[in-house]
């Protein structure tokens, strides 16, 4: 063997036996297979899926790989198939509980501060939206299938869904103080995880309004998965949709420009007849503000990832 071809197969070798090492240091690591440690649990699942699987399968497009490559990512597999399947039987039993009416209000917030919430990330002031282990709970818990692809094209002014970060659906409930005699409306509900979540914390009624066919449709299967007679999803234009139930309505940003402006002025018809109030996160926020027919509740800063708080004078 060419000694440059064989200070390859060395390095290679010595790759192989670091990659063992993490496989085997993760697989008798016994807190990951207590339910409990969820958090623990997804950062080893994320380093198996990035770290490892993903690095093994750059290393078997080489040419001639050994045979062990191939023996090594199965075994990591199954180690990442174990762990999952730990998250999947958690999630059964919470959403029995759930179908069931027992697991909600201050059992669920219990559930979510035992398994997630005090594991999130500190986000400093500077940083962009992100997501941490608190969001990987809420979607394993309340999404059901694969999300579906849109069907239906968007306004230049339509923005793009992205999901709303749990802790700013946590903080919104409980600064809204939501009670059963609420009807909360959330203006471009996507998959439906807010209006949820939003209900099951709070008891309020709870509207999502969707552009989206597809969404709304696949929202109004993961509520009825769960038994919420009282979610509701409207496949509607946030322009034309009916408010005149609503008390309390949320919006991260769904549309931006003369579109935000016509469905601002929507919901300052509605406070006409009755006080509302409205939150916000995202780039609508410093127009929302400037609305000569809100208040501010709170101190809401320049920060336009933080959740703004308003109510109609």
């Amino acid at each position: 063997m060419r000694p440059r071809r064989r200070e390859e197969w060395r390095k290679l070798a010595r790759v192989i036996d670091e990659i063992r090492a993490d496989l085997e240091e993760i697989a008798k690591d016994s807190a990951l297979y207590e339910e409990t440690h969820f958090d623990r649990r997804v950062e080893a699942i994320d380093y198996l899926e990035f770290n490892i699987v993903d690095r093994i399968e750059g290393l078997l497009l080489t040419p001639t790989p050994p045979q062990e490559l191939s023996l090594l990512k199965q075994d990591a597999e199954g180690v990442k198939r174990r762990l999952e399947k730990i998250d999947e039987r958690l999630f059964r039993r919470l959403r029995a509980d759930l179908r069931a009416g027992v697991g909600t209000g201050t059992a669920l917030k219990g559930q979510i501060e035992k398994y997630a919430a005090h594991h999130s990330r500190p986000r400093r002031p500077s940083d962009p939206i992100d997501y941490d282990n608190l969001d990987v709970f809420v979607q394993g818990l309340l999404r059901f299938h694969a999300p579906p692809r849109e069907t239906k094209a968007r306004e230049p002014e339509m923005v793009a869904y992205q999901p709303t970060p749990a802790r700013i659906i946590l903080e919104l409930v409980e600064k809204a103080a939501l009670t059963a005699t609420d009807v909360f409306y959330d203006l471009g509900s996507g998959l439906g995880q807010v209006p949820i979540l939003v209900h099951l914390l709070s008891g309020a009624r709870a509207k999502g309004v969707e552009f989206e066919p597809a969404y709304c449709d696949y929202a109004r299967g993961c509520a009825a998965e769960l038994n919420l007679s009282r979610v509701e999803f409207v496949n509607a234009d946030l322009r034309r949709a009916d408010y005149s139930d609503g008390t309390v309505f949320f919006m991260y940003t769904p549309v931006v420009g003369r579109l935000l402006q016509e469905v601002l002025d929507k919901l300052r018809g509605e406070s006409r007849r009755r006080t509302i109030r409205l939150f916000t996160y995202g780039p609508c926020t410093p127009k929302v503000a400037r609305a000569s027919w809100l208040r501010g509740v709170a101190p809401q800063g320049d920060h336009i990832y933080k959740l703004g708080a308003f109510a109609s004078i």
